[in-house]
């Protein structure tokens, strides 16, 4: 039997799955690792750990008398590694794309005026978010660097970049577009890396990898003896977009993972923002071309983690389901879940998380229950942005870990007043990469080929809410009163 691969490599977790060319799974394997958090605002993986857990799924998979068609690579986005092209080895840990610590850098140069341009050629908002300023600042602060960059000794990647150089040998330093477009150093209209956004960040041309379609061939590497082609690469969120079958203007998926992201294909031409959104490359399969609309929430399932971690409040994530009210009372407690700040809309790198309006009587559940909250708040200020934008949601499709929690969907739905979907399988992040590894391989021939595929989907109904329709109104207002305190 042939089968296609997924990597689906995220924030905190490796999953490697083998499907077949019906996309049903045939093995799963996944890995976790920890990040490191060096100062307030600072967010780190060791690379070492990163390929470990890549190797560490990967593997079991290959072991198997198997015949792999192709294998599609999807990953965090904007997180930032940055390695010498002669032996390999990074330079620094990977900073992460929750990490703040460039906010600065930012402030200074929205200061200067260049955020027109920026936003204009990328599509981007200049943010510690964004990979240009997290290897500028390595350059600017590792010993040494700045020289050798200079001098052509460097090579920068997002995991992608890094994962492929890596499983090839050095043979291959390629990203593709939707990759490319959340760097800050990509014109998402030309399709190539701007000079002038280069000459902004001083970030010399030859550290970057050259940028591909989603669907094409990245290269091939060797492992268990056997010669494995890749045949797609994508990042997380567009690959959870090509998951949900996202090929139309106008239909738009959630994923609920370590961040929550929300996604609207905007078409085939890239249409800007009045609302703080993001307007980023949704794919490039074959001669498809779509962009897409983005907002962005920085913590989502890192809450859960939270909870369960260091609040001790359970021991398993799906306990949270039982903890959480069935409508979304909390007592009148509000939680701001800025862990490493806060996204879009809203985009401030230096508020923190924070509680507000416990008294004696304020329970678990009403903790857990308002952390919930806070997240579906920041999907309603994303649903008001969209309609800032003329962009009306008509049905969310949902997934990621936190959509097989049925409480939180069914409130989600609640608090929206619309219909949520979630598909009976949550993992459509690795199913993007292995639909997109297809139509690389030839497998399918193109997004027609995946919509004829039948979904199922579960359904959930907006039913009447009894929680106090002032909560969201007192989290605004919390949430201002915190902005203002941190700028």
């Amino acid at each position: 039997m042939s089968i296609l691969i997924s990597i689906d490599q995220g924030t905190t977790s490796t999953r490697t799955i083998a499907y077949d060319h019906e996309l049903n799974v045939l093995h799963s394997f996944q890995k976790e690792y920890l990040l490191s958090f060096p100062r307030d605002g600072w967010v780190e993986v060791d690379p070492e750990h990163l390929m470990a857990s890549v190797y560490e799924t990967l593997d079991p998979i290959l072991a198997n008398n198997i015949e792999i068609s192709g294998l599609g690579i999807s990953n965090q986005r904007e997180t930032t590694l940055v390695w010498d092209c002669e032996t390999g080895e990074p330079v620094y840990p990977g900073i992460v794309w929750q990490d703040r610590r460039t906010a600065a850098m930012c402030d200074d140069l929205i200061g200067a005026g260049h955020q027109k341009t920026v936003s204009s050629k990328s599509g981007l908002l200049l943010d510690p978010y964004f990979s240009s300023t997290k290897i500028a600042w390595m350059l600017d602060n590792i010993e040494g660097l700045r020289e050798k960059a200079g001098a052509g000794l460097l090579r920068f990647g997002t995991v992608d970049t890094f994962m492929l150089w890596q499983l090839s040998g050095g043979m291959h330093h390629k990203t593709d577009v939707t990759n490319a477009s959340r760097t800050n150093l990509f014109n998402i209209h030309t399709l190539d890396w701007d000079d002038e956004l280069l000459e902004l960040f001083r970030v010399p041309r030859s550290m970057l990898p050259e940028v591909l379609p989603s669907a094409s061939h990245f290269g091939a590497f060797a492992r268990a003896g056997k010669s494995i082609k890749v045949t797609g690469m994508i990042g997380d969120q567009q690959s959870a977009m090509v998951g949900q079958k996202c090929f139309a203007e106008g239909d738009m998926k959630a994923t609920f993972g370590t961040g929550c992201f929300l996604m609207v294909n905007s078409g085939t031409k890239p249409q800007g923002s009045n609302a703080g959104l993001l307007s980023t490359v949704g794919y490039q399969l074959n001669q498809e071309m779509s962009y897409a609309l983005e907002g962005s929430i920085f913590s989502a399932g890192t809450i859960i983690q939270w909870l369960r971690d260091n609040m001790k409040f359970f021991d398993e994530a799906k306990d949270s389901e039982n903890l959480l009210h069935e409508y979304g009372e909390s007592n009148g407690v509000i939680f701001v879940p800025a862990f490493t700040g806060i996204g879009a809309p809203h985009w401030n790198s230096e508020v923190r998380a924070s509680f507000y309006g416990i008294t004696r009587d304020t329970s678990k559940q009403d903790m857990i229950t308002a952390a919930f909250k806070a997240l579906i708040y920041q999907v309603m200020d994303l649903r008001d942005a969209l309609i800032i934008d003329g962009v009306k949601i008509q049905n969310l499709l949902i997934d990621g870990g936190m959509a097989t929690n049925r409480r939180f969907c069914q409130l989600l739905a609640n608090f929206l007043e619309q219909e949520i979907s979630v598909p009976r399988n949550t993992e459509s992040t690795a199913m993007g990469a292995a639909i997109t590894a297809g139509i690389g391989a030839g497998v399918f021939a193109g997004s027609e080929d995946i919509k004829s595929m039948h979904s199922q989907l579960n359904i959930f109904r907006p039913q009447a809410l009894s929680t106090n329709a002032n909560d969201r109104i007192n989290w605004q207002k919390f949430l201002k009163v915190l902005m203002e305190a941190y700028n």
